[in-house]
């Protein structure tokens, strides 16, 4: 069994919003399900860092989710800051049921195993977060990681975490959530929110306070799931 990791998927298959209007978007919801069902099989998982549908309503991602079920594996999904539908855990994991999408499930506050692994993470915040607002989000996000990984510390397992938003951009640090990561010991941290070449060139990849940090955003993998373990 494997694990692999991708980002912003940004689908729009109940909303008109498609991606291709960017560049290097073309044809980009057949180039995501042709790489991934070529890599992933269904006994492996992928982790979806955010941004997954632009659905405004969770009622409202009916075809998105599809999309996502009948692709290979069981897959692991976080907010991201696009994701306007996400409400409580319980009412996503209820309508998940519902709809019969048996192979997605949410990571909010809590942790999943694979291959012996803790697969943690929250939305994380902006790494320029200055205002009342900004802090008060971003102090909620920091408590949400706290309780994806301690949990999976507490039961002995090695977390690997992921967030939507980058904690190292250019010259900038998410200081508030570094510290969790150095806090827990943290090894490997993925992240996405980051598009185009222009981004992607500030965007930290590499090792830092002896983290390993990757971006995942699909654009930037080649609308290809990327192996992490």
């Amino acid at each position: 069994m494997a694990v692999y990791a991708i980002a912003d998927l940004h689908l729009s298959f109940g909303t008109d919003k498609p991606m291709d209007v960017f560049g290097g978007w073309s044809n980009y919801t057949e180039r995501i399900r042709s790489n991934w069902q070529h890599l992933v099989t269904e006994k492996d998982t992928v982790v979806i860092a955010g941004d997954i549908s632009w659905a405004m309503k969770l009622s409202e991602t009916e075809a998105d989710f599809r999309f996502i079920q009948e692709l290979n594996g069981k897959k692991i999904i976080l907010k991201g800051n696009h994701d306007y539908w996400w409400t409580t855990k319980a009412k996503m994991d209820k309508y998940l049921v519902s709809q019969g999408f048996d192979t997605l499930s949410i990571l909010h506050n809590n942790y999943y195993l694979a291959d012996g692994t803790a697969l943690c993470g929250s939305r994380g915040w902006f790494y320029d977060a200055e205002t009342d607002a900004d802090m008060l989000i971003l102090n909620r996000e920091v408590g949400r990681l706290r309780m994806s990984i301690e949990p999976a510390i507490q039961a002995g397992y090695d977390p690997v975490v992921f967030l939507h938003y980058p904690p190292i951009y250019h010259n900038m640090e998410c200081n508030e959530i570094l510290d969790v990561l150095r806090e827990y010991q943290i090894k490997k941290c993925f992240y996405g929110h980051i598009h185009g070449g222009n981004a992607a060139k500030r965007a930290f990849i590499g090792e830092k306070y002896g983290i390993q940090f990757r971006l995942i955003a699909c654009d930037y993998l080649g609308f290809t799931p990327l192996s992490i373990i």
